[in-house]
């Protein structure tokens, strides 16, 4: 029975983007035939999320994470594209998003924060550096919850303080980062001094692909029903985020490239910069007034967008960043 949990959990994870599209397309069943279970899986939310982030720093040492704060030319490659170019790129979008507020500010969190998860799984199918990814997934965690309150500001000036409340960010940084890391580096810690540790570090280890499929399923089944409630909002943020990822693929390259980064350093800055956060700031969307309640699924539909977006880029990014700096930028197939 041992064998066969192994078997399964290895198959799921060789099969790792069919298995995420799959319970996203479950999820988008289950949000159709049932919209009265969306309250309850909304409060399912943040657990499952904060499971999942919990695997994924155990999957970070801490000693790890320390020298990765070293590797200057890439972190700050990393931090340059998710910090200075995205808000660039969504600045020059956002006079042409609908005038809708809800709208509006569901494109602000959703884009200007960037992906922690599954952007590890598609930039290692790429040839991308996941380790480095990986190991810069905190940073990043904190680094998008301090910078997006100014972020907001900058777009929207005094709205702000009528729309988005604190408390819920505050919530969203103790539940989806400190928590989730602390356990973690505890683990890591008992791992390192008990067998019994060590066993239980690995099993969690092995539940990464299962909580990212219940955590796709969860939030979109959740969203599903307001998907219908808001289908002609949600329908013109579509070719914003599809174009959002067509010019980010580019930017990306040039940063890559200005930081003379090897292929795979190059792939995963390419990476990181068009794939964006929404299972995080879902939460802060939803804690938002009953009137911006659109927001929640402008949100979840840039995850619709985007895993589509990232089969693609698994195909291209390769093509595009070829040689052994990410300097030698080849044209698209």
């Amino acid at each position: 029975m041992a064998q066969e949990r192994v078997g399964l959990v290895e198959r799921m994870e060789v099969h790792q983007v069919a298995v995420y599209v799959g319970a996203m397309v479950a999820g988008a069943l289950v949000g159709w035939a049932a919209p009265g279970l969306a309250p309850g899986l909304e409060h399912a939310v943040n657990p499952v999320l904060g499971a999942l982030l919990f695997v994924t720093f155990l999957q970070v040492p801490a000693a790890e994470l320390f020298r990765s704060l070293r590797e200057g030319r890439f972190l700050a490659a990393v931090l340059v594209v998710n910090f200075l170019v995205v808000p660039l790129v969504v600045a020059a979008m956002f006079t042409l998003l609908p005038a809708d507020q809800a709208v509006r500010i569901g494109v602000l969190l959703v884009l200007l924060c960037p992906c922690i998860d599954y952007v590890i799984v598609f930039s290692g199918l790429a040839g991308g550096s996941s380790r480095r990814l990986l190991a810069a997934t905190p940073l990043l965690l904190v680094a998008q919850m301090v910078l997006l309150p100014g972020f907001l500001y900058l777009f929207m000036g005094a709205e702000l303080a009528e729309v988005v409340e604190v408390g819920p960010f505050v919530e969203a940084f103790l539940v989806l980062i400190v928590i989730p890391l602390a356990l973690a580096w505890t683990v890591q810690g008992w791992a390192a001094r008990r067998s019994a540790g060590r066993r239980a570090a690995d099993a969690a280890g092995t539940a990464m692909v299962p909580l990212m499929a219940a955590t796709l399923l969860t939030v979109v089944a959740s969203q599903v029903p307001k998907i219908g409630d808001s289908l002609g909002d949600v329908a013109a943020v579509v070719p914003f985020y599809a174009a959002f990822l067509v010019v980010m693929a580019f930017a990306g390259l040039a940063v890559a490239r200005l930081f003379r980064l090897p292929a795979p350093a190059g792939r995963a800055v390419v990476f990181t910069g068009a794939t964006r956060n929404s299972l995080v700031v879902l939460p802060l969307a939803l804690a938002l007034p009953d009137r911006f309640a659109a927001a929640g699924a402008v949100v979840v539909t840039q995850t619709l967008v985007e895993v589509v977006g990232m089969v693609v880029y698994v195909r291209v990014v390769p093509r595009l960043v070829q040689g052994g700096n990410a300097g030698r930028m080849q044209s698209p197939p």
